[in-house]
């Protein structure tokens, strides 16, 4: 869609909400705002009427990857009606802005900070409250702008990034559907700079590994982690939401930085997939985790005694919509239950027990490359449907032993519920110098039906044939219901459609339990 249409259908949009804004306290206008080197970004502006002469504080609000200034119309409408000033605008190099995809580069962060300058000076603006806050793209781009503009006091990122290299290469390993979800929405909607057309060009020709691997000198500075002293310096209160099973920037990495955050601070985790949990709330619709980013600009540019300090910093969301609070992470992880990996046995079917302890000398091989019925999903949609009910399950007997280790625990003689990250450590020999391991959770019924609770991918590259491993790694954090007379089942394979995998046919991977390194998985029960 060229801009002169687009900015057609926006004026379209503007005149059917006009009386409506009016009548509900606040003026809607389409701006073009000229940014810091002269690039017109497009934005819509809500300004509070009839409701006192200002100041009033200030949110901006970047749009999403792909998605254009109108994505935030209801939840801003809503801020507007209660006295702020707004500003939607879409990102630069999609839609209606100006300029080139830069994947949250210098130009776009700063963007940030000139829509700030524009708001100040054409709105009754106040510079000392003076909020950011987005979805996915436009969560990362607030982050590190709050990083580099000491006047942003407040922040909620929503389905964001904190770090963007472990996002997109975690364990070395990509997510070749979001990559292609990416590069194709990106590709549709703007005009991509130099990064981004390095990647389609990587992308288009099937070298998923090619495309991520020659931008990772850039995620680096493109993570608001590596820049957390300076909001710590700052003070900025930063509000973090995700959904467990966001395929595109899984929560573990919003873990990471929490702790390192010595700010006023939140981590709301939610069920489905990337955007799925909020974006209702962007349209205006009911919407707890938009709920809570409200209050949290209530509290911190408002100075509203709402009742946030006393709250829970760390809320996760069970599949069955119940909330469990905790006063931080290292509550979220006390105590987990710990089980040995015991040796599989059987003839058809091999399959191991988690045990109690611990289980070492033992050995297990299995073939690489051989496709099992354990797998995470479609990204986005299956989060999606996950978090609707209807998660992505696997019948365990039916795993290829052949090219998955499987492991099954005791069953329950009362509910359980998951909450948290698991970490599991387990001994591996590849026989090839490149292998991907990836390591499923599922809670398995009495019919051997498995509810995938959470995976994880792990490559090994310029490994040693032959030569034993010791890898540790955290499963992506989630909360679910481990029903009575359910069992735990771990399995371990090497191959998953969502992923590339840089193991291939032909070779072996050997599991094993040292006495010096027993291979155990910890599970946060309660």
């Amino acid at each position: 869609m060229n801009r002169s249409v687009w900015r057609g259908l926006l004026a379209v949009v503007l005149l059917v909400f006009s009386s409506t804004a009016l009548a509900a306290g606040y003026s809607k206008t389409y701006e073009r705002i000229r940014s810091w080197d002269g690039t017109e970004l497009g934005a819509l502006v809500l300004v509070p009427q009839g409701q006192g002469n200002g100041p009033f504080p200030l949110i901006v609000m970047p749009a999403s990857w792909a998605l254009p200034n109108l994505e935030y119309v209801g939840r801003a409408s809503q801020l507007a009606s209660n006295g702020y000033v707004v500003v939607s605008y879409t990102s630069r190099g999609f839609w209606d802005s100006a300029g080139q995809i830069d994947i949250a580069g210098p130009a776009t962060v700063e963007d940030v900070s000139a829509v700030i300058d524009w708001a100040l000076a054409h709105t009754p603006a106040n510079p000392n409250a003076i909020g950011a806050s987005g979805i996915s793209y436009g969560a990362g781009t607030s982050l590190l702008a709050a990083a580099r503009d000491p006047r942003i006091r407040a922040v909620a990122a929503l389905s964001g990034w904190a770090d963007l290299e472990t996002s997109l290469y975690a364990h070395q390993t990509v997510s070749e559907q979001g990559v292609t979800l990416l590069v194709a929405a990106g590709v549709a909607t703007g005009r991509p700079g130099p990064d981004l057309a390095r990647i389609t060009a990587h992308a288009v020709l099937g070298d998923f590994d090619g495309a991520v691997q020659g931008f990772l000198p850039q995620a680096r500075p493109r993570g608001v982690v590596h820049e957390v002293d300076a909001l710590n310096r700052q003070g900025t209160a930063v509000l973090l939401a995700n959904a467990f099973n966001d395929g595109l920037f899984p929560p573990n990495q919003y873990v990471d930085f929490y702790n390192r955050l010595r700010v006023p601070k939140q981590l709301v985790f939610s069920q489905g997939d990337h955007a799925t949990a909020e974006l209702p709330g962007a349209l205006g619709l009911p919407n707890q985790v938009y709920d809570a980013a409200t209050r949290w600009f209530d509290r911190h540019l408002k100075g509203r005694l709402n009742g946030v300090d006393g709250e829970a910093p760390v809320r996760l969301s069970t599949r069955e919509g119940r909330w469990l609070s905790y006063a931080d992470w290292n509550a979220v992880q006390a105590a987990p239950t710990e089980y040995g990996l015991a040796a599989p046995s059987g003839w058809l079917a091999p399959t191991g027990a988690l045990v109690g302890g611990t289980s070492t000398g033992w050995s297990h091989r299995i073939a690489t490359g051989i496709p099992t019925v354990a797998d995470s999903g479609v990204v986005l949609l299956s989060g999606l449907l996950q978090g609707l009910g209807a998660p992505t399950t696997a019948s365990v007997p039916l795993v290829n032993r052949a090219g998955a280790g499987v492991w099954v625990g005791p069953t329950m003689a009362s509910e359980r519920t998951l909450a948290g990250s698991p970490t599991l450590r387990v001994t591996v020999t590849p026989s090839q110098r490149n292998v991907t391991l990836f390591a499923y959770l599922y809670s398995m019924d009495a019919w051997g039906t498995g509810t995938l609770i959470t995976h994880k991918p792990y490559s090994l590259r310029g490994a040693v044939a032959g030569q034993a491993r010791t890898l540790d790694m955290t499963l992506e954090a989630n909360a679910a219901r481990v029903p009575a007379g359910h069992r735990l089942v771990l399995v371990i394979d090497t191959h998953d459609p969502r992923y590339t995998e840089a193991s291939g046919l032909g070779g072996t991977v050997t599991f094993s339990s040292p006495a010096a390194a027993p291979s155990r998985l910890r599970v946060p029960l309660r």
